[in-house]
């Protein structure tokens, strides 16, 4: 299906469903923002970037009301999306004047499982094959939402805009939930507390030692491409934040649920992808294996959530 983006289409009043979510979420930040001013470190930082994300908001729309065509919509679409890579380390500026809650789960994981599965299970697959397969599946994290929100626009263009508000808001519930639960993750906090506390099964609450400290433990995985990759990521938006549930395992299931519906061919190509990513969150100790299931859990349930959400704020669908 041609994508012509010069094409003009009649002009729509009104606000997109991802640009209501965007505003919502700005909104209630902002308001925790000032009910939270004196305990948080820059808080003017905080507000600034938000009269820059609503500005946007702004500005796209009359580039559109100016120029209506499908470009001009897409960039409408695109626009709250590309702020996504935002709104994450965001998360930590709040969550991070609340005491840090890690020991809770290495414990819960030490409990359930008898050991630490984020350091197992590079003990049980070593190596740079395999160090490379999990790092790729981790990687593909960011083509596979590009992919999914994207495919609609080549195959049915009707889909496209509630395939973006389910994206957007999945991952807007997910930050919700980041604002208030501090859980850094094994890559934070097993550096923290020392390897030797860890393998003695002994795991001390930190307190707000990550408000001071936001250094990555060293990756015990062999040097290479993807781990290369995925180290840049992390080191350009990394945050000793957002570690349950696993947003990277709830929006992947949640991706895959849109491609089951949208275009299950596609969906049956990535799915080995798919269950890379999953495993590499625990692979790279970037989660202990219950923010796994956590993320699990909740996908289905952000999924129905976000669905049901759509009609009440799109009710007339605009799709490029």
């Amino acid at each position: 299906m041609a994508l012509n983006l010069l094409e003009h289409l009649p002009r729509r009043v009104g606000l997109l469903g991802v640009e209501k979510a965007t505003l919502a979420y700005t909104l209630f930040t902002t308001l925790l923002i000032l009910l939270l001013w004196g305990r948080m470190t820059d808080p003017s930082q905080l507000v600034h970037g938000r009269v820059l994300v609503v500005a946007g908001l702004v500005a796209t729309r009359i580039i559109y009301m100016w120029m209506p065509t499908r470009g001009t919509l897409l960039l409408r679409y695109l626009y709250p999306l590309s702020l996504l890579a935002y709104w994450y380390p965001d998360t930590y500026e709040f969550c991070q004047i609340f005491g840090n809650l890690d020991h809770v789960f290495a414990a819960a994981d030490q409990a359930l499982f008898g050991c630490q599965p984020a350091l197992a299970f590079y003990t049980l697959l070593p190596g740079k094959v395999w160090s490379e397969l999990f790092h790729l599946g981790y990687f593909s994290y960011y083509p596979l939402i590009a992919l999914t929100v994207l495919a609609p626009l080549f195959t049915d263009r009707c889909l496209f805009g509630r395939t973006a508000f389910v994206v957007l808001v999945s991952f807007f519930l997910y930050y919700l939930i980041y604002l208030f639960l501090p859980v850094a993750g094994p890559q934070y906090y097993f550096h923290a507390i020392g390897l030797d506390a860890v393998r003695a099964g002994h795991f001390p609450a930190v307190g707000d030692w990550f408000r001071f400290h936001t250094e990555l433990g060293p990756s015990p995985t062999p040097e290479g491409l993807f781990r290369n990759l995925v180290e840049s990521t992390q080191a350009s938006g990394e945050r000793p934040t957002a570690a349950f549930p696993s947003s990277h395992v709830g929006v992947s299931t949640i991706l895959m649920l849109l491609l089951w519906r949208n275009r299950r061919a596609l969906m049956l190509a990535v799915l080995p992808l798919y269950v890379l990513l999953c495993a590499s969150t625990v692979y790279i100790e970037a989660h202990y294996l219950i923010d796994v299931f956590g993320g699990l859990a909740s996908a289905f349930l952000f999924f129905w959530l976000a669905n049901r959400l759509y009609p009440l704020v799109q009710r007339n669908s605009i799709n490029p």
